[in-house]
């Protein structure tokens, strides 16, 4: 049963509305956004905050809502799915952007984790695996198979880039811990839980890295990280 056979949920939830997790929704079909809708909210976990049909849209409701997550299709009339994430995440550094893919296949879901993508998720997907994905990248894991990121890093190879590949000597030994700990998909929480920190010392640590390195986003951390082969032990 997919993400759109289930439009509601049954399963009481006592989250208050100040606790739930703030989405963006963009999709140029309004039984697509609709059912994506219901579905998240009668999770108890999810407010929708706002619908784009289409990237131009989805841009410049990011920059006004700031939403914790956006899910956004890969392909839409007009500006895609692919433009829209990146430009959300040059002028949000700190956006999640869950892609709806037709195909865990397509190159263009590729591109868009090399945009910036923090995740993506096949359309037929159980509606646990989206609420599950949607979770985890609001949360700050990157939803990413090794993979697509090594696919991904090969693209952003081809792309104009800022980032010091290969000076592994910016970072110190504990930085190096923390970036392939979150290339690996743990959150900030995870990270500081396993090394005695606070989530916002991480956090912190995370800034610093990217300054160092020169990355204009997160997953361009994880692109490093992959291309400099700190995921391969």
């Amino acid at each position: 049963m997919t993400v759109l056979d289930r439009p509601e949920l049954n399963e009481e939830c006592d989250m208050s509305e100040d606790s739930r997790t703030r989405v963006l929704l963009v999709d140029d079909h309004p039984l697509v956004r609709g059912s994506l809708q219901r579905v998240l909210e009668n999770s108890g976990e999810f407010e929708v905050v706002g619908q784009a049909a289409d990237g131009d849209a989805a841009v410049l409701m990011a920059r006004d809502l700031r939403p914790d997550a956006v899910i956004m299709d890969v392909i839409m009339p007009g500006k895609g799915g692919v433009e829209a994430c990146r430009e959300i995440v040059e002028f949000l550094p700190d956006a999640r952007v869950l892609m709806l893919s037709a195909s865990t296949d397509d190159d263009t879901v590729i591109t868009a984790v090399a945009a910036g993508a923090a995740g993506y998720v096949v359309k037929d997907a159980s509606l646990e695996d989206l609420l599950e994905a949607v979770r985890d990248v609001a949360m700050g894991r990157v939803r990413i198979p090794l993979p697509v990121l090594r696919r991904a890093a090969a693209v952003a190879d081809r792309q104009p880039k800022p980032v010091h590949e290969g000076n592994q000597h910016l970072l110190t030994e504990r930085e190096r811990e923390v970036l392939t700990m979150f290339a690996s998909g743990s959150s900030y929480a995870d990270i500081a839980e396993a090394q005695g920190n606070s989530p916002s010392t991480v956090r912190n640590t995370v800034y610093r890295i990217q300054d160092k390195l020169g990355a204009g986003t997160r997953q361009g951390l994880v692109a490093w990280a992959v291309r400099n082969g700190l995921l391969d032990g």
